[in-house]
């Protein structure tokens, strides 16, 4: 039987959000894209999306 460690289950919840804020994130750049390539680089920035947050909120 394994044994559960504690805590395991909090890192469910920060995956999910992540995953919502990616697919939004997604949404918006292709949305706004105006090429091909604009595209992709819009699913580059909806995966590193928290990066631009943590730098916004640390320059303030």
């Amino acid at each position: 039987m394994k044994k559960k460690l504690k805590g395991c289950d909090m890192h469910k919840g920060h995956i999910g959000i992540y995953g919502l804020g990616f697919l939004g994130a997604a949404i918006y750049y292709i949305s706004t894209a105006t090429g091909f390539w604009n595209g992709v680089l819009g699913i580059l920035k909806a995966i590193v999306w928290p990066v631009f947050v943590v730098l916004k909120i640390l320059g303030m």
